[in-house]
């Protein structure tokens, strides 16, 4: 996948929402909440960030993830404090081009790895320009 926009976050936005505390359906109708259900607000912004000065927002395009479920369009949190672990999905810049794989140790080699079996795994080699930008720590799904 490649990466077609970054934004940086801003540290002093919030983003809360209410938190209802009724359950809901995901079959058919609509709930009604009421202000009576509200149990509190919840800012997003401190839920799935953990690093602000080191988390971006990136949008990605192409089908190389698609099995992680990872899609065109989508955007992903990515965190760049948190280190790595084998088998984390990692944003990475490849001889001056950002992609979003998963990164394989194998026995005294590091590889990038898609999700989609038309791509195969990419060794990372000593001639390579390689940079690991951070973890993807979560997963935004435009509404299609």
């Amino acid at each position: 996948m490649k990466v077609v926009e970054m934004y940086r976050l801003k540290q002093e936005s919030r983003l809360e929402l209410p938190f209802f505390v009724v359950r809901c359906p995901a079959g058919t109708g609509y709930p009604s909440p009421s202000d009576d259900y509200i149990e509190e607000c919840i800012d997003l912004n401190r839920k799935l960030i953990k690093h602000p000065e080191g988390t971006y927002l990136v949008r990605v395009r192409g089908d190389s993830m698609k099995d992680a479920r990872i899609e065109e369009g989508d955007l992903l949190i990515v965190d760049r404090a948190q280190e790595p672990e084998n088998g984390d999905i990692i944003l990475a810049m490849v001889d001056g081009e950002f992609t979003v794989k998963r990164l394989i140790k194998k026995p005294n080699r590091w590889y990038l790895e898609a999700a989609n079996p038309e791509y195969p795994p990419c060794e990372i080699t000593p001639e390579m320009d390689f940079e690991i930008w951070g973890k993807v720590t979560y997963i935004f799904h435009p509404a299609r």
